[in-house]
C-alpha cells in the first residue's frame, strides 16, 4: 500500500472506549472511518456519521483495511480471528485477550498472514511516561532500584467480564516493562473482592524484573480517589509520573549534607532539587492511532505488538495464579517468533 493511499478503518464496539476511538478515527488524517459494529446500535450518537451494523461480517462486506477492536475482552479472540481471516489489520484494545491461549491464537493468526496488528496499551503514549522512558534510557537516574505504580478509582460498571488485574493492572504491567526495558521474572500477589462480583477488584503485587529491579503495583476499583501514578526510584533520586495530568517530576538526591543528626539518620539520603518538566502534551489516543496508521502504511512506527500484548496477558495471568495459590510465580523467558 502506498503512503499516499487512504486507509479504510472500522470499529468494533461503541462502549466507553469505543466512543473515544470513533471520535479520533473520524478526524484521523489519511483515514476514512467507514463503519462500526455494535449489536445495540448507536445508542449514544457516537458513530460520527459512520454506518452502524450488527456483525463483523457486515463490516467486512463494507470493506476495511483495518479495524479497532473495542468490544468486551472475552470477544477479542473471536473478532480478531475474523479480521485476520479476512486479511484485515487490527488494533485490539488491551488486554489482548481474556486468556493466554486466546492471546496466543491471535498472535499466530496475524503473524502467519503477515498482517499488521497491535494492542491499545495507551499509557505508552502518555507524554509523562514517554519522557520518563527516554530519561531512564539515557541513564539520568543511574541504576534503577524500584518501580511503584498506584492505579485506583471508583468501580467502572462497564466492565463485567474481567477483574481489576486484567482490566487495570495490565496498564501497569505493560508500562513497567516498557519504561525500564526489562521483563518480569516473578510475581507474588494478593487480591480481594468486595463489590459482590466474581472477579477481583483489588490487587497488590510484588514483582521482580530481569535486571533485578523491584516492582510494586497497587490497583483497585474500590476508592473514590482516582490516582494514576508511577514512581521510579534509582541511584540519583526518583521520577514521579502522573498520567492523569501527564506531568513528570524529578526529585534529586541532595548534594548538601544535612546537619540535623536525627533527620539525616532517618532519611538515608538528603533532599535535593525538584524539577517538573515542561512537556508537549498531545492526546495519547490520537498518538496511538497515528502510529498504527503509519504501521499500516508500511512505515517504521513504534506500536505495541501482539507479542508484547501476549506477554502482558501472561504476566497478568501469573498475578491471578499467585493470588489464588498464595505462592510466588516464576515467569519463563519472553517467546520470540521462530
Amino acid at each position: 500500500m502506498s503512503e499516499s493511499a487512504r486507509l479504510r478503518a472500522g470499529l468494533v464496539g461503541l462502549g466507553a472506549m469505543g466512543r473515544n476511538h470513533a471520535r479520533v478515527l473520524s478526524g484521523l488524517e489519511g483515514v476514512d472511518f467507514v463503519g462500526v459494529v455494535d449489536p445495540l446500535g448507536d445508542v449514544n450518537g457516537a458513530a460520527q456519521g459512520a454506518p452502524v451494523v450488527g456483525t463483523v461480517a457486515e463490516l467486512l462486506e463494507i470493506g476495511v483495511d483495518y479495524a479497532v477492536v473495542a468490544c468486551p475482552t472475552a470477544l477479542h479472540e473471536e473478532v480478531g480471528l475474523a479480521l485476520a481471516e479476512a486479511g484485515a489489520g487490527a488494533l485490539v484494545e488491551k488486554p489482548l485477550a481474556h486468556t493466554v491461549k486466546a492471546a496466543q491464537r491471535l498472535v499466530e493468526a496475524f503473524e502467519t498472514r503477515g498482517l499488521v496488528a497491535g494492542v491499545g496499551h495507551i499509557e505508552r503514549f502518555n507524554p509523562a511516561l514517554q519522557s520518563l522512558r527516554t530519561r531512564l534510557a539515557a541513564g539520568e537516574l543511574g541504576d534503577v532500584y524500584q518501580v511503584v505504580t498506584r492505579r485506583q478509582g471508583p468501580f467502572p460498571h462497564r466492565i463485567a467480564d474481567v477483574g481489576v488485574v486484567k482490566d487495570l493492572a495490565t496498564h501497569d504491567i505493560d508500562l513497567t516493562s516498557w519504561v525500564t526495558g526489562s521483563d518480569y521474572t516473578s510475581v507474588s500477589a494478593r487480591t480481594v473482592s468486595k463489590s459482590g462480583r466474581e472477579h477481583e477488584d483489588m490487587v497488590a503485587v510484588v514483582g521482580q524484573l530481569a535486571d533485578g529491579t523491584m516492582v510494586n503495583h497497587l490497583v483497585n476499583w474500590l476508592s473514590p480517589l482516582k490516582e494514576r501514578t508511577t514512581v521510579v526510584t534509582g541511584e540519583r533520586g526518583c521520577f514521579v509520573a502522573d498520567t492523569l495530568t501527564a506531568d513528570l517530576t524529578f526529585f534529586a538526591n541532595g548534594v548538601i549534607t544535612t546537619e540535623w543528626e536525627a533527620l539525616r539518620a532517618f532519611r538515608g539520603v538528603a533532599e535535593g532539587d525538584m524539577v517538573r518538566y515542561a512537556l508537549a502534551k498531545r492526546e495519547p489516543l490520537l498518538v496511538e492511532h497515528e502510529l498504527f496508521r503509519d504501521a499500516m502504511l508500511g512505515k517504521d512506527a513504534d506500536i505495541v505488538t501482539l507479542r508484547q500484548g501476549l506477554r502482558t496477558v501472561e504476566v497478568s495471568s501469573a498475578v491471578i495464579d499467585s493470588a489464588q495459590t498464595g505462592e510466588t510465580v516464576q515467569l519463563g523467558p519472553v517467546a520470540v517468533r521462530g
